[in-house]
This record gives C-alpha cells, sequence and structure tokens, in this order.
C-alpha cells in the first residue's frame, strides 16, 4: 500500500468548482472530485499554518494549550509512527515555516525530507542593496518580508522556476521513481496558494479585470486588516489569488495525470487537503487570525481516495477535521494508534458516509473557541478585554520565528503534567493573542440557512445546547481550567 497527501496552504472551498465555483478556473480539481469522496463538513482544528501541521501529526488540538509551535517532546507524530513501523515517509515542500524556531522538529521526524526555497519572503537570494521601490507597509517585519519576497521574485521568471512548480516536480519524482515499491507515505505540501498571490502572466491572463493596479505589494499582498479599498481593489485581489488557484489547478492535474499513468488508483490512497481558508474582503475583512474564524475560513475542502472502498464522485456529510487524517493513515497501514491521538480513521466515513463525532472544536490561541455540529457554529469569546487568564504550556518555548524572550520566561512557572504529556510537566507561560477577540462577542450561526453567516442568531436554548459541547469537548481535551474561565464558561467537576 502506498499513500499521497497532496497539502495546499490557504486553499479557498468556495473558490473551487466542485464546491460550486463557476467563475474560476479549477478543472483539475473538478476531475479530482470525480474521482474522490468529497467532504462537505470539514472542518479546521488549530490556526493557522504550524498549530494545523501539529494536529496533523499529532491527531489531537493544539490550541488551548500552545500557540503557533514545534512538536513538542511528549508528542505523537504520524510520520514518525509511520518511519517505526517500515512505512517510507518523505516530506517535499515548499513551506518555509518548517525551517524557522516555530516549526523546527517537524521534517525530521520523515525519513527524508527536501525544502524547495523561496516563498513568501523566504530569505532565500541574497541582493545587499536591491534597486527595489514601493511605499513600505505600517510595520517593519511585513516590509521585511516584502523586500525580500521582491529579490526573490527577480529568480522566479517561469512557472516552472517558482517554488510550487519545483516541490510537484521532486514530489512526482519520488512517485515516478518508487511507483514498483511498497510502503511509502508521500507528504506533497505547496505553500500556495498562500499570499503573496504570485503567479506568472499565464494564469493572470484567465482573470482580465482592467484594472490598474497599485505598487507591486499591494498587488498580491492584502494586509490583515478590515477592507478600506474600493469594490474594484476588492475583486481585483480575488482574481489575483484566483490566477494562482489556476495555477495549483495545473499542477494538481499534473498527479492525476501521474496516478493515471502509473496505475495507482490500485493501491495508493490520496489525500488532498488544506490547513485553512482566506478571506477576500468576505465580512469585511482580509486575510484570517484577526476576526472571528467564519466558515470562509475554517469550512475547508477535503477530498480523498481509498483504494479499499473505491469510492469516487460521491459527498460525505460526516463531521470531519484535521486531527482525523493522521489516524486515516495509520489505520490504513494497519498500524495502531497512540493512546493521546483523538481524532478518528476516515475508512467508514470514505465509505459509508459513517460519522466520527458529533461536534468539533475550532480556533487559534487566545482568540474565539468555536464548536460547530454541523449546523451551528458557536464562536465563544474572552468573557473579559484583558483575555485573562491566558497561558502557552510548553517544553518548547519558540514563536514563529523566534524563542520566547527573556522578558516573557522571567513569569515562566513549572505546571503539573496534563493527561497527554506522557508524565512531563510543562512550563506554563503567561501567553499573548494574535489580535483582540472580546470586542467581537459571542456569535451564533444556522449555517444551514445561513451559510455566509450574515445573522447572527440571538437563542439561548441553542447557545446552551452549543455551550454544553463545548465544555464537553475541552474537558475530553484536558483543556487548561485558565481557558475555562478566559471564556466565562463553567468550569466541570473533576
Amino acid at each position: 500500500m502506498k499513500a499521497i497527501m497532496v497539502m495546499f496552504d490557504t486553499l479557498n472551498r468556495r473558490m473551487l468548482a466542485p464546491y460550486g465555483c463557476d467563475w474560476t478556473h479549477t478543472p483539475n480539481f473538478q476531475r479530482l472530485a470525480e474521482r474522490t469522496a468529497v467532504f462537505d463538513n470539514c472542518y479546521v482544528g488549530s490556526m493557522p499554518c504550524m498549530p494545523a501541521r501539529r494536529e496533523l501529526h499529532t491527531g489531537r488540538y493544539n490550541f488551548l494549550h500552545r500557540s503557533w509551535s514545534p512538536l513538542e517532546p511528549f508528542d505523537d507524530s504520524m510520520p514518525e509512527i509511520l518511519k517505526d513501523n517500515g512505512v517510507y515517509t518523505r516530506l517535499v515542500t515548499d513551506h518555509q515555516h518548517y525551517w524557522e524556531d516555530g516549526g523546527a522538529t517537524y521534517h525530521i521526524r520523515y525519513n527524508t525530507f527536501e525544502f524547495v526555497r523561496g516563498q513568501e519572503g523566504d530569505p532565500w537570494k541574497a541582493v545587499v542593496e536591491p534597486d527595489i521601490n514601493f511605499t513600505a507597509p505600517a510595520d517593519e517585519m511585513r516590509d521585511k518580508m516584502r523586500r525580500q519576497d521582491a529579490i526573490n521574485r527577480q529568480f522566479m521568471h517561469t512557472p516552472e522556476s517558482q517554488p510550487q512548480a519545483r516541490t510537484f516536480d521532486l514530489g512526482m519524482e519520488f512517485i515516478r521513481d518508487n511507483q514498483e515499491t511498497d510502503n511509502w507515505f508521500l507528504q506533497l505540501e505547496t505553500f500556495d496558494p498562500h499570499e503573496p498571490f504570485f503567479t506568472q502572466q499565464e494564469f493572470k491572463n484567465l482573470y482580465p479585470d482592467g484594472y490598474t493596479p497599485p505598487p507591486e505589494w499591494t498587488d498580491d499582498w492584502p494586509n490583515y486588516a478590515p477592507v478600506t479599498e474600493s469594490d474594484e481593489y476588492v475583486q481585483h485581489m480575488r482574481y489575483r489569488y484566483a490566477a494562482l488557484l489556476s495555477m495549483c489547478d495545473r499542477y494538481m492535474g499534473r498527479v492525476l495525470d501521474l496516478m493515471d499513468e502509473l496505475a495507482l488508483w490500485d493501491d495508493t490512497m490520496l489525500i488532498v487537503c488544506t490547513d485553512h481558508g482566506f478571506l477576500l474582503g468576505e465580512h469585511d475583512w482580509w486575510a484570517k487570525n484577526v476576526q472571528p474564524w467564519y466558515n470562509e475560513l475554517a469550512n475547508t475542502p477535503l477530498f480523498i481516495w481509498d483504494p479499499r472502498s473505491r469510492i469516487q464522485n460521491e459527498r460525505r456529510q460526516s463531521l470531519v477535521q484535521m486531527i482525523d487524517l493522521p489516524a486515516t493513515l495509520l489505520e490504513y497501514f494497519g498500524v495502531d494508534r497512540p493512546a493521546d491521538m483523538q481524532g478518528q480513521p476516515l475508512r467508514d466515513t470514505v465509505a459509508k458516509d459513517t460519522p466520527v463525532r458529533d461536534a468539533a472544536l475550532f480556533g487559534a490561541h487566545g482568540a474565539h473557541v468555536n464548536c460547530t455540529d454541523g449546523r451551528y457554529v458557536y464562536m465563544r469569546a474572552p468573557a473579559n478585554p484583558d483575555n485573562k487568564p491566558l497561558y502557552n504550556y510548553t517544553l518548547m518555548p519558540t514563536h514563529m520565528r523566534g524563542h520566547f524572550s527573556p522578558e516573557e520566561l522571567k513569569d515562566a512557572e513549572l505546571a503539573p503534567p496534563f493527561s497527554f504529556t506522557k508524565g512531563c510537566p510543562v512550563l506554563r507561560v503567561p501567553g499573548r493573542a494574535w489580535a483582540e477577540a472580546h470586542p467581537f462577542g459571542n456569535l451564533l450561526f444556522d449555517v444551514q440557512a445561513d451559510p455566509k453567516q450574515l445573522n447572527p442568531l440571538q437563542d439561548e436554548a441553542i447557545e446552551a445546547m452549543m455551550t454544553e459541547k463545548m465544555v464537553a469537548l475541552m474537558q475530553a481535551n484536558d483543556s487548561p481550567i485558565d481557558q475555562y474561565e478566559r471564556l466565562g464558561l463553567p468550569i466541570p467537576s473533576a
């Protein structure tokens, strides 16, 4: 048996043909849908990038205990478990966050890995005094990233020279070289269509809008902020995203072509997934992290081909999450799941739409804690403006691009073990959030009646029901007591 996971970053389901979009050019995603089970109720768990990938390894929620982080010493890792049980695992990716302080423990869990350089301000090409002219954004970090990104783009003049294309080439090289062997798992992961939405003119030509673009860095790289720009600019940015999405579609098609050519459908599982979506003006917001995790961000595309059941061109309504994917892969290769893994194998869900859960949690550390049962989405905001108490529980005190500072660590304490830390006590470090969630308040939506989440419900009975589900899931995840306090929720009895 073999397995391929094609993972995109920031893949918006609402802009894919299989999910009802009629204006983007995504014929290969439509072709993918015709060869797989398509999931309509896949929800994120922990966001954004590395929290989602920690879930992909561990099969349990990250965001209640920890912000952006590496794998912890006590974490189970699906690729490493496979490796230890005789399944060869390989990661091919252009996702640069794996090579930063906050992601540096992931890639070495695989047998082998390969990193393609050049995405989103990756410190790759060196030009000491670049001839780059643009108006700098408001904060210094984004200025540095955009300047480095502008340097990197000078070395990408064709689609084939962009990181996405080179990543897919390396992944397909591995598939072709190992087509006759058995027991391997390939994670072929591209950072696209994450912002910046940089691609070549041939893809932009698919979406002509007659709009005179602003300076290059604002042409395809929205800020994480409320929308203040014109409707024409918003549409232009959607076209820029769509252009990069169509490039993703091209390379997705090449994987399908290769599976056809090598007759891999008979013995190879294919999973196509993403970590989260991206707001392109919906709810009057750009991007993610700052605002609530609306369904445009949280309800993600998922496609699975399982050669055992051979289900294709069928929809699945069961509520599933990222935490189910490691369990699915372990079960597929006949490897036992560790006791701390909370996700469930999706074999029967693919085959017969068998449910694996009644409700699901999702969120980002320090923001709303969200719960859905597939019909309702309940977003619980911090009860107080100061968003406290909030702590990181960790033995790996690093942020995305740096260590926790001495100032942060001076108030750290040693906390007792959680149920999943394998007897290890952990540091409890005062935490911080991406943005302030309190001003948004609690939000409740009926996403069947109101799929765009435009009309929040005021219904005490439904809110109480969803609160009960939320508390039960938090308790099952051994949530820190401070999370209940932060949210103004009842603390369950021991």
